[in-house]
């Protein structure tokens, strides 16, 4: 397995992870704090030295692994319709963010404005996910089909959470577009099913040891 290979199993992980995590907040109002705090501070790692950095590290990826090894299980009961929806629909709008040059310059202006902001707030703290929620509903809602999140009703009516799934969404979308940068592409994952998976099993065992 080549570590470009690896590379692309992490940056899928990190799709996968934002979709569970969505997932969590829409249907519990919670979710894991270590890997929330991971996938929001991936969107303003923009100038990495390697892919596990802009996640923190691979332990921060562990719901992303596990998420991603269900998903590509042999066993149906392990998968979850909901959350491969989740995650086929962030490809399918990096494919069309991707057409859109203008977009994808908006976006990066707008996530530099974002990490000047960090001087003035924490990354979890409220005004930070508000502004990350409005440039997916901004940037990417408009270029189509909208993610429907399913989930509690009223907990999907709090604008906390709102921000939380929105901030979510956009960093499943930077976690898709780092995978298409590193060579992925959607018939990849079924037809190298089996690497997907070993580089699953890689990472969690070195995250569990």
């Amino acid at each position: 397995m080549s570590d470009k290979e690896f590379d692309k199993s992490l940056a899928l992980a990190g799709v996968c992870q934002s979709a569970a995590l969505v997932q969590q907040f829409a249907r519990k109002g919670k979710a894991d704090d270590a890997a929330f705090v991971a996938s929001i501070q991936s969107l303003l790692a923009t100038n990495p030295e390697n892919i596990e950095d802009i996640f923190g590290n691979l332990a921060s990826l562990r719901q992303g692994f596990v998420t991603l090894e269900a998903q590509l299980s042999s066993k149906p009961a392990a998968k979850d319709a909901e959350i491969t929806r989740y995650i086929a629909s962030l490809l399918g709008l990096e494919r069309k963010l991707a057409r859109q040059p203008s977009k994808l310059a908006e976006l990066g202006e707008r996530i530099e404005h974002i990490k000047r902001q960090q001087s003035l707030y924490a990354l979890t703290d409220e005004p930070m996910l508000a502004n990350m929620a409005r440039i997916y509903s901004d940037i990417i809602s408009p270029i189509g089909p909208r993610i429907q999140v399913a989930g509690d009703p009223n907990l999907l009516k709090q604008t906390a959470i709102q921000h939380r799934v929105r901030a979510l969404l956009l960093a499943g979308i930077r976690a898709a577009v780092l995978w298409r940068q590193l060579g992925g592409k959607r018939r990849q994952i079924l037809l190298s099913r089996r690497t997907v998976l070993e580089n699953a099993e890689k990472a969690l065992k070195r995250i569990n040891h």
